[in-house]
């Protein structure tokens, strides 16, 4: 039996100090691994192209980020404990036993894919609920929402797959989609607001003002178009809601004051991400008034322009604070959000038939490299020691950019 010391130094690597260090790295190099993959014309043979594709960007790659980012922002929200070590890497091995067993699912029994995909929000979410149930701010337990939605669309997929119904199998995807857009909503729409009230007070361009009243009205729309996209309903009431939707995003945006924060980079690449989240609503609603406009169309202004840019300035924000350094992006970084910010562009004119399908390979390449710099920027950054805490300043960086303190 192995000693309680030699389990403690198994798992003694910086890696597996928080979980962002491991499901990170390994997302990243995935959703890397899935495009090349794409490009190539390449599924396992248990799967069409298209339902493999999806299932993989929203359970695997977008799977393995957002588990990163719960279990990494709730002990510092919520003040729970931190989940790392051994119990961190029992919940990578069942992301890695998921991906195994996708592309072992044509020799594998139905219900053994099923189990071992589908394991690690169920466990991720039964770890953490007894913290969330201790806390005094039970608002926290919405976070449950996320590992409840990914878990169950997931069973839905697999479910599904085995009767033959492909249709079915879509929704299941879709459903797991609307908890990264809960997960969109929750770092898009708070954490935003806060980063953005942090970088007006640093550089002294006055307060963000709270106003209660504009985010439940804000969240409740969201909630509505989240039943919308999923729920049995007039499309033209579904349209009409995600036009509400956007209404409302549109009025918390314009508050942010996004003149004031072109200095500082992190943020600066939120509030367009959260652009293309509005942009994303209106093309949903849309596409329910006017038949030419695909109904598919807003799903690639929101992976590509709102989750991939958010995405980036998340994980490099916390790649850089939670690893002890300072929080001014290196210059490449920037090059890697510009470069999103152009292939959200091509990819929803590929989509709406504006270019030739011949731009989708390029789109492709223009997404890997993106977040491939951030590999090489910061991947190494991950599985390395913390620098020493450093004192908080309200100063800016030594070239003049805002520090983003926050």
């Amino acid at each position: 039996m192995m000693s309680e010391k030699s389990r403690s130094n198994l798992f003694s690597a910086p890696l597996w100090q928080s979980a962002f260090r491991p499901f990170y790295l390994v997302g990243v190099i995935y959703g890397l691994g899935i495009m090349i993959l794409w490009l190539a014309d390449y599924s396992p043979a248990a799967y069409s192209q298209s339902l493999w594709h999806g299932h993989e960007m929203v359970f695997g790659f977008s799977g393995a980020i957002v588990a990163g980012f719960v279990l990494t922002a709730l002990p510092g929200w919520a003040g729970t404990a931190e989940i790392d070590r051994g119990p961190l890497a029992l919940l990578v091995l069942l992301w890695f036993l998921g991906r195994a067993a996708i592309y072992a699912g044509a020799i594998l029994p139905p219900y053994m894919v099923l189990t071992l995909d589908s394991s690690l929000f169920l466990v991720a979410g039964i770890m953490v609920l007894p913290g969330l149930l201790q806390v005094d701010n039970k608002h926290y337990l919405a976070l449950m929402i996320i590992f409840l939605l990914l878990f169950a669309g997931n069973v839905i997929f697999h479910l599904a797959v085995m009767d033959g119904d492909m249709a079915r199998a879509s929704w299941g995807i879709r459903m797991g989609l609307m908890a990264i857009v809960a997960k969109f909503i929750l770092a898009g729409g708070f954490l935003t607001t806060v980063f953005t009230a942090n970088a007006l007070q640093q550089k002294k361009a006055g307060r963000l003002g709270h106003n209660p009243l504009l985010e439940y009205i804000s969240a409740a729309s969201l909630v509505l178009f989240i039943y919308g996209a999923l729920g049995d309903m007039d499309i033209r009431l579904a349209g009409s809601l995600a036009f509400f939707a956007a209404a409302v995003q549109m009025v918390r945006f314009l508050r942010w004051r996004t003149w004031r924060i072109i200095d500082a980079p992190l943020v600066l690449v939120m509030h367009l991400s959260y652009l293309w989240f509005i942009f994303a609503l209106m093309l949903f609603g849309a596409a329910a008034f006017v038949e030419q406009i695909s109904a598919t169309l807003w799903l690639h202004a929101f992976t590509v322009g709102a989750l991939s840019m958010m995405m980036l300035s998340l994980i490099t924000r916390v790649a850089l604070r939670h690893t002890g350094r300072s929080l001014v992006p290196a210059r490449l970084m920037l090059l890697s959000f510009g470069l999103m910010f152009v292939t959200a562009i091509l990819r929803v004119m590929t989509s709406a038939g504006i270019l030739s399908s011949d731009w989708l390979a390029v789109t492709i390449m223009i997404w890997g490299l993106s977040f491939a710099l951030y590999l090489i920027l910061h991947g190494a950054y991950l599985i390395r020691p913390s620098l020493p805490k450093r004192k908080k300043t309200t100063d800016r960086g030594s070239d003049g950019r805002a520090s983003e303190l926050g």
